[in-house]
């Protein structure tokens, strides 16, 4: 039987574990995967683009397991009732293909995302950031709020979204957190100056310049989130000129990132790299630091591996006969008549 993880069993799972411990453990667990990343068979994701979006399918796998997950991109969706970025995924087993998970990524995706950002700022921001700006306000951004107030030490956060009721959103559900101070700004240039770490997390699938050069101050820790398909873009050029990059698949970002702006042999520094202690983060407190972040399938490969420990140890979730019960792996026929089926669906909480 394979466990199916829907939106209400993820919602509970969160819930039971807590939001911030859950961004913290899930944090910990994608720098498990990113230090072995040599054991992983890897490639850049596949993805299919029209006009107003994009559907995507990243797989990933090591001697273990195999990952892949179904996501989309449609900045328009909001206009419809819908989420701009919805997923799921399948966590199987590589010795006999069985499928050991299915689960949403909807959710999911919000929380790994931001558990990597934390990850990444973890390893190259100065250690004494306590203020951060928070551009675009939409599905992702309290999730990347809590990430860095509950994980990194941030206590100002500085806001802002050309969508104001966006920014009410955020501010009404950061106010359950009173330790963190939100500030609403008028301006992304106002949201940024002082901020020792910006983050970016747009949606248009658009060449925008969210961070001008104007707008950088020595020290701070840039993590470009929303650029993440082609012709999709947040920061000027001339920004990533002036700092150091790091990405997370070198060969996918060069495609997707901030980073497809600029010559092909732009030098970037692989973040893996810096987690296993073989290459240098941050150089100085004064150089600015760039995470050109585009989502990499290991995130979501460690995602549905923990989501898995964690829905079992709970006793959550649904078993499901996802694929036929070999009673007799010969006839596969037998599913054409009535009775096949071992069971219809076993939910265990």
């Amino acid at each position: 039987m394979t466990r199916f993880v829907d939106v209400p069993t993820m919602s509970r799972l969160v819930q039971d574990i807590g939001v911030a411990p859950f961004i913290g453990e899930l944090s910990h667990a994608i720098e498990q995967d990113f230090v072995h990343w040599a054991d992983f068979d890897k490639s850049a994701r596949v993805a299919n683009h029209s006009d107003i979006g994009v559907i995507e399918l990243m797989p990933v796998s090591n001697a273990k397991s195999y990952a892949f997950k179904y996501v989309n991109g449609h900045p328009g969706n909001t206009a419809q009732g819908l989420y701009t970025v919805m997923a799921f995924g399948v966590l199987a087993d590589v010795e006999t293909g069985y499928p050991v998970l299915l689960s949403e990524l909807t959710v999911a995706t919000a929380l790994r995302t931001c558990a990597t950002s934390l990850m990444a700022a973890r390893a190259l921001a100065r250690p004494d950031a306590r203020r951060m700006a928070l551009i675009g306000n939409g599905a992702q951004s309290e999730f990347q709020a809590l990430a860095f107030h509950s994980h990194l030490g941030i206590e100002e956060i500085a806001v802002y979204d050309v969508d104001a009721r966006a920014t009410d959103k955020l501010v009404r559900n950061l106010s359950a957190w009173p330790s963190l101070k939100v500030v609403r700004a008028r301006s992304t240039a106002e949201a940024v100056r002082g901020a020792d770490i910006v983050t970016t997390v747009t949606a248009d699938k658009a060449y925008a310049t969210i961070l001008t050069p104007g707008m950088i101050e020595p020290g701070m820790h840039i993590n470009a989130v929303g650029g993440d398909c082609p012709g999709k873009t947040e920061l000027h050029a001339d920004v990533l000129r002036g700092a150091r990059v790091f990405v997370e698949y070198e060969p996918q970002t060069r495609i997707e990132g901030d980073i497809q702006q600029l010559p092909k042999d732009f030098p970037v520094v692989d973040l893996w790299r810096v987690l296993a202690g073989t290459e240098a983060g941050r150089q100085h407190a004064g150089q600015v630091t760039v995470f050109d972040s585009v989502g990499f399938a290991l995130e979501d490969y460690s995602t549905l591996r923990y989501v898995l420990d964690q829905a079992t140890r709970r006793n959550m979730g649904v078993d499901v006969e996802l694929v036929p019960w070999a009673d007799d792996p010969k006839d596969l026929f037998r599913y054409t008549r009535a009775g096949a089926s071992r069971a219809v669906m076993r939910r265990v909480a």
